[in-house]
C-alpha cells in the first residue's frame, strides 16, 4: 500500500488514541495524490509510521486509523478480531442477543454500526472506506452464531458527503415482524425502514433507572417515535400516557407497540409537532406528573449550535410549563455538538424563563453497548438529566 505522509503538528492528537485524520493534516494537497476513496494506506510521519488507514480524498475527515503498526495486515483477520471483541463485550454486557453489537470507532471499525434483533443485523456504513471492506464485512458478520439475516443500512446522511449511494439491501429472509424485550414491556421493531438501524438501543440503561420512579403519574413522551419512553412508562405503573410525534408511521408504532405490550387502554398517540401539542396542553390546562423530553438532534452541524440551543431551551420551557408541583422531567440530547453543559444551561434558561425551581436528580449517558472512546469525545454523544421540578 502507498505511503501517505502527515505534517507533524497531527501527532499528538493521534498519538492520544484518536482515530480521525484530517485533509489539512496531510503533506501536500491530497487532491494531487491520486488517491481513491477507500483506499489502504501507511500513515507517516518523519521517520516512524503511526499504521494502517482507508482514505477519503474528498472528505474532510481524510483518514480513519484502524491498526497500529504491523508487518503485514490483512483485512479479514483485522475485521474478524476486530468484530468477536465487540461481540465479546455485549456477551459480558449479557446483551449479545438485543443491542448494539458494533459501535464505530468505540469498537475499532470505523464508519461501521451494527445493532442485532435476535436473528437480524441491522448494519450501517457511513464511510468509504468501510464500503470498501464490505465483501471481507460480509463474511465476518455472518459467521457469527445465530445471524440468519442482514440489512444493510445504506441511507444515512453521512453517506453523501463520502460520495456514497443511498441504498437498503435485505440478505436473507426478514421476518414480517421481530420483537424485541426491554423490561416488560415489548417493541416491533422495522430494521429495514425505521429510524437509522430501526430502533434506539442507546436510552435502555437510561429508561431502566428512570421509569420505576414514574408509577402512577400522569406521563407525557414528546418526540416519541415506537415509544421507548411512554410505553416503559405505562409498564412500569404510570397511570395515563400521551405519546407525541409528528411521524405518522411512529404513531402507528405507539399503538402497535402498546397492544404488544398490553397498555393500550392507558396509552394515548398523537401526530404532532411537539411544539404546537405543548401549547395546545397548555391551552387546554392539561398537567402531567412526568415529561420526557427526547427530541432528535437539533443541532446537526456546529455552524447550528445558537439555533439549536434555543430550539432546546423552548421545547424544554414548554415541557416545564406542563409539570405539576414536584414533577419529573427528563431531558435529553443525542446532538453531538451540544455538551452536557451546554444542555444544562439551557434547562436552568428555560427554568428561569417558565418560574419553575429545578434540581438534577440525575445525569443519564448513552447505553453500556455504546462504550465511549477515551481518545475521542465524538464517541459520547448523548447526555440528559432527571429532574424534579417546583
Amino acid at each position: 500500500m502507498r505511503t501517505l505522509k502527515l505534517r507533524r503538528e497531527a501527532e499528538r492528537r493521534l498519538r492520544t488514541g484518536h482515530l480521525w485524520i484530517y485533509a489539512n493534516e496531510i503533506e501536500g494537497k491530497l487532491g494531487t495524490l491520486g488517491l481513491t476513496p477507500g483506499e489502504l494506506v501507511d500513515i507517516e510521519i518523519p521517520g516512524k509510521s503511526l499504521g494502517v488507514a482507508y482514505v477519503n480524498p474528498n472528505s474532510l475527515i481524510a483518514a480513519r486509523l484502524l491498526q497500529a503498526p504491523t508487518a503485514q495486515f490483512d483485512v479479514d483477520t483485522w475485521l474478524a478480531q476486530r468484530l468477536h471483541a465487540a461481540v465479546a463485550t455485549r456477551r459480558m454486557l449479557g446483551l449479545a442477543r438485543q443491542c448494539r453489537l458494533v459501535f464505530g470507532e468505540s469498537d475499532g471499525l470505523p464508519g461501521l454500526v451494527v445493532d442485532r434483533y435476535g436473528a437480524v443485523l441491522s448494519v450501517q456504513i457511513t464511510t468509504a472506506g468501510m464500503e470498501r471492506l464490505r465483501p471481507s464485512l460480509a463474511r465476518a458478520l455472518g459467521s457469527i452464531d445465530g445471524i440468519e439475516t442482514i440489512v444493510w443500512r445504506g441511507d444515512s446522511s453521512s453517506r453523501t458527503l463520502e460520495g456514497l449511494p443511498s441504498t437498503v439491501e435485505i440478505e436473507g429472509v426478514l421476518p414480517e415482524q421481530i420483537i424485541i424485550d426491554e423490561g416488560n414491556a415489548r417493541f416491533a421493531i422495522a430494521p429495514a425502514i425505521g429510524q437509522k438501524t430501526g430502533w434506539f438501543y442507546d436510552q435502555r440503561d437510561n429508561r431502566a433507572r428512570v421509569l420505576p420512579h414514574l408509577s402512577g403519574l400522569r406521563v407525557l413522551d414528546l418526540f416519541s417515535y415506537g415509544g421507548g419512553w411512554g410505553i416503559g412508562a405505562a409498564c412500569a405503573g404510570a397511570r395515563d400516557v400521551w405519546c407525541v410525534d409528528s411521524s405518522n408511521a411512529a404513531i402507528e408504532s405507539v399503538n402497535a407497540n402498546a397492544r404488544y405490550s398490553g397498555v393500550s387502554a392507558n396509552v394515548r398517540a398523537i401526530e404532532a409537532d411537539a411544539f404546537d401539542a405543548c401549547r395546545e396542553f397548555k391551552a387546554g390546562g392539561e398537567r402531567f406528573g412526568a415529561i420526557v423530553v427526547d427530541p432528535p438532534a437539533f443541532i446537526k452541524r456546529k455552524k447550528d449550535a445558537e439555533e439549536g440551543a434555543l430550539a432546546y431551551r423552548r421545547i424544554n420551557e414548554a415541557a416545564l410549563r406542563l409539570l405539576e408541583p414536584g414533577g419529573w422531567l427528563i431531558s435529553c440530547s443525542c446532538s453531538h455538538h451540544f455538551d452536557e453543559i451546554s444542555l444544562l444551561d439551557a434547562l436552568r434558561r428555560a427554568a428561569q424563563s417558565a418560574g419553575r425551581s429545578l434540581r438534577v436528580l440525575m445525569r443519564l449517558a448513552q447505553s453500556s453497548d455504546h462504550p465511549e472512546h477515551p481518545a475521542m469525545p465524538e464517541t459520547r454523544y448523548l447526555k440528559g438529566f432527571a429532574c424534579s421540578v417546583w
